[in-house]
């Protein structure tokens, strides 16, 4: 029996060093072989669990977490992986106890305080949200993160510029698969195609899709652009993208970063919902401004903040912007407003979300008369 046992923690232990490397299969397989020698083992069980969360074999992990706190239900770490498990599978709710329950006994959690912090905003407890952040920044989650979810969920002038890169990265890189049966699907999204529909010209010499995801705008812009090219920060989106065969270059890269420093120029630059995971604006319209040919047309949506001023950062964790700002930022950029029009960009817990849409021209050539804009 000793010799079984030492085997099984050898396993174990190699388990565990797989995990926190990153090498999840290698894990999977050595806590496996763990349980074959010492079965039932909780602490096996529960590793083995998060190993499958981490392999996205959520519903699996969340059976194993099921089965050790039925033997253990104050076990606060299978509580912690189950919470996030459920949060994986859209069960908010139950998420959102397991991992209350869970802090209740591991109150120094950085991860399970910000995993809670999220859960308490997307549920519209935003005095929970709110605490739960300032729980997380003080037991070693990631700070930038923690006072981007907070600024999202309290009053207040300091609204952050700009999202942590890593987080729109991350949250696309997840998203990339289904993104788009659930985004033109369930969510109804339109912003492409009001985008297209709004284009000034039959055709372009070469357009840019800033942020183009898994490049739902390609269809519409392909047979109308002698070049079409995509830029997205995700990587997995960018490979999505590339599969349609419809550009001819995409690359991942930072959209403002790109403007301000390539070489090349356009006349078309498309933004679709992609905005809201920027922010500030300046220094996309500068570098709109440098690439753009004279002549050349620059269109994009945006979450309308209504009659705030400049820009908004919702408990969406998404940016606004108001009709104003788009004004302030065209003029001095050289950018002649052709339209703006209002109207929802696609639907979020069942309700419309109310967007903009703006078409601009960017000056110093003969172009087209300027359409008729609602609210210009």
């Amino acid at each position: 029996m000793d010799a079984r046992f030492e085997q099984a923690k050898a396993f174990f232990l190699q388990g565990l060093g797989h995990y926190q490397a990153g090498r999840f299969e290698a894990a999977e397989r050595d806590f496996g072989a763990s349980l074959s020698l010492l079965p039932g083992r909780l602490s096996t069980l529960t590793n083995l669990g998060a190993t499958r969360l981490k392999l996205g074999r959520v519903e699996e992990a969340a059976q194993l977490l099921q089965e050790v706190l039925q033997q253990e239900p104050d076990n606060a770490e299978a509580l912690g992986h189950l919470a996030a498990a459920l949060a994986e599978m859209g069960r908010r709710e139950a998420a959102l106890d397991a991992v209350r329950q869970s802090l209740d006994h591991a109150p120094g959690s950085g991860a399970g305080w910000l995993l809670r912090a999220t859960l308490a905003r997307e549920l519209g407890s935003i005095e929970e949200a709110a605490g739960a952040y300032r729980q997380a920044l003080a037991h070693g989650a990631d700070p930038e993160l923690v006072r981007f979810g907070l600024a999202a969920v309290q009053a207040g002038d300091d609204t952050p510029p700009a999202p942590p890169a890593a987080y729109v990265q991350t949250l696309f890189d997840s998203y990339a698969e289904g993104f788009e049966e659930h985004l033109a699907g369930a969510l109804g999204y339109r912003a492409p195609q009001v985008l297209a529909a709004g284009l000034g010209r039959a055709r372009y010499r070469s357009a840019l899709d800033l942020g183009c995801g898994t490049g739902l705008c390609a269809p519409l812009l392909r047979a109308r652009c002698d070049r079409l090219e995509g830029i997205d920060l995700s990587p997995r989106m960018v490979e999505q993208a590339r599969g349609r065969g419809l550009y001819d270059e995409v690359q991942p890269g930072d959209l403002a970063g790109f403007l301000g420093s390539t070489g090349r120029r356009y006349d078309l630059l498309l933004a679709a919902d992609v905005f809201i995971y920027v922010g500030a604006l300046e220094r996309v319209f500068e570098g709109a401004a440098r690439v753009l040919e004279a002549g050349g047309e620059f269109c994009f949506s945006l979450e309308d903040a209504g009659d705030r001023p400049g820009f908004v950062l919702q408990s969406s964790l998404r940016y606004a912007h108001g009709e104003a700002y788009v004004r302030a930022l065209a003029g001095p950029c050289g950018f002649e407003l052709q339209a703006i029009e209002r109207g929802p960009l696609r639907m979020d817990a069942g309700q419309p979300v109310a967007g903009l849409f703006a078409w601009l021209r960017k000056g110093g050539a003969a172009g087209l008369p300027a359409r008729g804009s609602a609210g210009g």
